[in-house]
Order: C-alpha cells, then sequence, then structure tokens
C-alpha cells in the first residue's frame, strides 16, 4: 500500500485552509490558499490523501482532485468535531480534518455531478412543498380570525374557500380579500412547480437502470427510487445491506458498560430526507398490501405497528443494497442462502 501524504483541507467560501506534514522535512504545514489558486497548489504533486469535510461545495473539490490522481475522502462534521480541541479557527479545523482522515472510518460517498443534480431536483422540491404547508396553514390561521374555520385536508380547502371568500367580501377591507385570493391561487402555481419537477424525476427514471431496478420493490417508488440511488454513491462502499441500512439511521441505537448492551430506537443517523422517505414507503406499503407475507404477519403479532413500520423500512433499505451491489432485479420471496 502506497503512504501517501495526509493533507486536511478546510474549504471556505474564498480562503482555503491546509495541514500537512511534509514527509522529507518534517515540517508543520498550515497555510491558507486562496480559492484560485487551491487546485493549481495540488497541481503535479504526488498523490496525497486529502481529507475534507462533507459540506457545501465538497463533492465539487473532491471530484476535481480526484481527477488528478489525489484519494479524497469526505467525512461528516461531526466525525471531525471530535479532533478540534480548544479554539476553533481555520488552522486548527484544517488540523483537526487531518488527524480525522487519517482515523478507520466510513467516508461519505462522492457524488457523480448527475447524482447531485437529482438531489438537487429532490431538495428544491422539498422547499417548495414546505412553502406550500406554510402557506396553507397561514390561510386557515388567519381565516380561524374572522370565525372561518376550515375543514381539514388541502381538497375540503378548495372547495370552500371561494364561498368563504364571497362571505368575507362583504364585510372586511377589499384588500385583505384581494390578498388572501391571490395566495390562495398561488398554491395552484406551487402545485404546477412541485408536478414539473415530479416529471422530470420520471425522465431520468427512464434512462437510469438503477432506479427502474428498485423501483419493483414494494413501497419504493419514485421519490425513494431516485433519492436512494443519488445518495448511496457506489453501492459496493458498503459491505452489506445492514451497514447501508445503519448508515440511513434506521438500526437501534446502542448503549453498555461492563459487557452487557441495550439496544434502544432506532439511531436516526445519516440523512432524514432518505430515511423518513423509507419510512413513507413502509408505511404505505404495510397499509395496501393484500397480502402482507409471513415476516410481516409474524413481526406484527409481536411489536407494535409503527415499530413493525421501521423494520419494514430496514429491510427495504437492505433489499435496495442488494439490488444495487449483486446487480440483479428485485424478486418477491428470494431468500438468501449462504454458502455451507
Amino acid at each position: 500500500m502506497v503512504n501517501r501524504t495526509a493533507v486536511g483541507v478546510d474549504i471556505a467560501k474564498n480562503v482555503f485552509q491546509v495541514h500537512y506534514v511534509d514527509q522529507e522535512t518534517g515540517e508543520i504545514v498550515n497555510k491558507p490558499i486562496k480559492r484560485a489558486k487551491f487546485l493549481e497548489y495540488f497541481t503535479n504533486r504526488t498523490p496525497c490523501l486529502i481529507g475534507m469535510e462533507a459540506c457545501g461545495g465538497a463533492h465539487h473539490w473532491a471530484r476535481q482532485l480526484m481527477k488528478m490522481g489525489h484519494e479524497v475522502r469526505l467525512m461528516p462534521a461531526e466525525f471531525v468535531k471530535a479532533f478540534n480541541i480548544r479554539n476553533k479557527n481555520d488552522a486548527a479545523d484544517a488540523r483537526a480534518i487531518w488527524l480525522a482522515v487519517q482515523q478507520p472510518g466510513k467516508p461519505v460517498a462522492v457524488k457523480t455531478e448527475m447524482q447531485q443534480a437529482m438531489l438537487g431536483l429532490h431538495r428544491m422540491r422539498e422547499q417548495l412543498v414546505k412553502f406550500r404547508t406554510m402557506q396553507i396553514n397561514g390561510l386557515r390561521g388567519l381565516l380561524t380570525e374572522y370565525g372561518e374555520v376550515m375543514s381539514k385536508g388541502r381538497t375540503a380547502l378548495d372547495k370552500a374557500i371561494p364561498e368563504v371568500l364571497c362571505r368575507l367580501a362583504q364585510r372586511l377591507p377589499g384588500a385583505l380579500v384581494d390578498t388572501l385570493r391571490e395566495q390562495w391561487n398561488g398554491l395552484a402555481e406551487l402545485d404546477k412547480q412541485v408536478a414539473e419537477i415530479e416529471r422530470r424525476m420520471r425522465e431520468w427514471k427512464k434512462e437510469d437502470e438503477a432506479v427502474k431496478a428498485i423501483s419493483e420493490i414494494p413501497g419504493v417508488g419514485l421519490l425513494t427510487a431516485t433519492a436512494a440511488v443519488a445518495m448511496m454513491g457506489d453501492p459496493k462502499a458498503f459491505r452489506s445491506g445492514r451497514e447501508f441500512a445503519a448508515w440511513a439511521g434506521l438500526v437501534p441505537k446502542q448503549t453498555g458498560s461492563g459487557g452487557k448492551v441495550d439496544l434502544h430506537g432506532i439511531s436516526k443517523r445519516g440523512d432524514t430526507y432518505l430515511r423518513t422517505l423509507l419510512i413513507h414507503g413502509a408505511r404505505s406499503a404495510l397499509t395496501h398490501a393484500k397480502e402482507p407475507g409471513p415476516w410481516v404477519e409474524q413481526i406484527s403479532k409481536r411489536r407494535p405497528r409503527n415499530v413493525v413500520i421501521v423494520a419494514l423500512a430496514n429491510k427495504m433499505a437492505r433489499t435496495i443494497w442488494a439490488v444495487l451491489a449483486h446487480g440483479r432485479q428485485y424478486q418477491k420471496g428470494y431468500v438468501s442462502v449462504k454458502p455451507a
């Protein structure tokens, strides 16, 4: 194994901090580098092991450095934080990253531009859905102030609000009623934007074999399939399906001392968005399944419904990894047989 120089890089908007120990002279180098000169600094250097926090812009710089022949490891910020003692500044952060990159651990997969593009669609859709929900709740709250309590659900709101606005127009200023009407009409525009993003995701699904393969798994829809493929990166970076499920935060959190280990609720580590999609998908599959299967029926007899849903989400995550890592099609009822 080649003994590469470990380099810690604290990336920022304009000035990056670099920390490493020169193998020839033993000199400790901790210096700032302007953004425009960053790639030039690593050009024609002996391949290094470069560590960075997995933050904004990290995947872009990792791809550029990997093209030069360097090995790049992206690490979660909480992993790096353990190595930052006392003062926190750019120089200390770069040194902490330098220490962290030399430790064993599971780095964050460097994503391709296409994977990042798909995640960008997910983030923008999520933002639009949140804003739409905020706008609906804001409308409900304002109408309640004037004695108009709306029924639950978006359909009930759309059905009742024209008549409600007509009643309010008889006793409230027109400026307020017109603004409420504009806010309600704005919901339709948000619906169009969300639908357009989903249409583009479906177009990508038609071209991506991995997304089509895992879409056959019960409970894995368009959003879950595209998000899982984009976030996972290289499936073979995970040694097993359980490791991928643990990465998504769907395994029990452990505490223990003196040889006794206690299991608690799920760890909730990893990406909250992907874990939420998997759990919602599992809930949908459990609700609409005509034949849940013997595994679900047996665990349902012993555990509460929400525990069953999370257990099914864990199983879905493992199945997603198995389909992608082994390049197989999903087979209902498939049983893994370990060699004797």
